[in-house]
């Protein structure tokens, strides 16, 4: 099973080695897709954690007991079709290929499906067009 997830680090435990702990005490997975990490702040990672439907739920339940905040992220992207220019600056940073330019009129194409939520391309749109309900 897989569970993507958001996790709000104090700064005490920002040291912690949390996707270790995860792989060697619970054998869950964590792919990590978006961090924000610096010692002696608040940290953030979006992860895809993986495994067994129980061990996901003890390696949630021990994050938890560390003070490690644990939020579902169940939010998508979003494109505002009447703000896009079609520029094509979002495409270059999307792991996944999700964003795309049709070959005959140019304009920006998004599937959805291919989409990780990873939210690169947010900043990297020079219009604001691109955002997430997470």
């Amino acid at each position: 099973m897989k569970k993507r997830v958001t996790l709000s680090f104090p700064k005490r435990v920002v040291q912690m080695p949390v996707t270790y702990r995860l792989a060697r005490d619970f054998n869950v997975a964590a792919n990590i897709i978006r961090a924000q990490v610096a010692p002696n702040q608040i940290g953030k990672l979006v992860v895809e954690l993986s495994g067994d439907i129980d061990e996901l739920d003890a390696a949630i339940e021990w994050m938890r007991s560390q003070n490690i905040t644990v939020s579902q992220a169940l939010g998508e992207i979003a494109i505002d079709e009447d703000l896009c220019v079609h520029c094509g600056l979002c495409i270059g940073v999307c792991p996944t290929e999700a964003l795309n330019l049709d070959p005959q009129s140019y304009k920006l194409t998004f599937t959805r499906s291919r989409c990780i939520v990873c939210e690169q391309c947010i900043p990297t749109c020079p219009v604001q067009a691109i955002s997430t309900n997470l």
